[in-house]
């Protein structure tokens, strides 16, 4: 099951990617940030990997990620603006983030103010919902894209220059093809894991929040 559902968003992705080039990359990494569950992990190694084919360059493909990040991040962010925060409690069940989640993004936005937006774009997880709290606070837009941009940027071109080295080591490594046919059973079941754990935790939690 683990392997069709990784095969299933890998050749989305890739599809999507091969045939809009840095639109594609655009429109991906929109869709990441706009909360909808499509790992930027995935879209941006996958990048990077045809930069060392030549199809896209390293510093134009960071841009195009780091842009869609800005063009998603604006759908999160009106939401929080225009409906607050019960509208964000209410639906965030169905991104899978809970009252739990919010409440930490939102001490912590409201302690560090609006440098977390910057910060939080360079975090797995926290990277994709930290435009609601934003939102909720009414950040000044031109700061939120501002800040929002400089934090992808770095983590878009991180992830494609993985995608890139690794891209080169699969073809002139023959330890690599060993090392990944050795040990991709081990990957899947860890990324089995955590996605597991990862709704289970929060459906736990909705289910808490509404008994409390």
């Amino acid at each position: 099951m683990s392997e069709k559902i990784i095969a299933l968003v890998v050749g989305f992705v890739t599809h999507v990617i091969a045939a809009g080039g840095y639109a594609g990359i655009v429109a991906l990494m929109g869709i990441e940030s706009a909360c909808i569950p499509l790992p930027s992990e995935i879209i941006m190694t996958f990048t990077g990997y045809l930069v060392y084919l030549g199809r896209f360059n390293l510093l134009l493909a960071a841009t195009a990620g780091a842009l869609g990040c800005n063009l998603g991040s604006v759908v999160a962010y009106w939401i929080g603006a225009k409906g607050g925060r019960p509208v964000v409690e209410r639906y965030g069940k169905w991104v899978l983030m809970s009252r739990h989640d919010l409440d930490r993004m939102t001490a912590f936005f409201d302690k560090y103010g609006s440098i977390t937006v910057l910060v939080g774009r360079l975090l797995p997880v926290v990277r994709t919902f930290i435009a609601f709290p934003a939102g909720i606070a009414r950040m000044p837009q031109l700061k939120f894209h501002v800040y929002t941009f400089m934090g992808s940027w770095p983590w878009c071109f991180a992830l494609a220059y993985v995608g890139m080295k690794l891209g080169q080591a699969w073809d002139t490594d023959p330890r690599f093809h060993e090392w990944f046919h050795r040990f991709h059973l081990s990957v899947e079941i860890a990324l089995l894991v955590g996605v597991v754990w990862f709704v289970w935790t929060h459906v736990n939690r909705a289910r808490g929040a509404k008994t409390a």
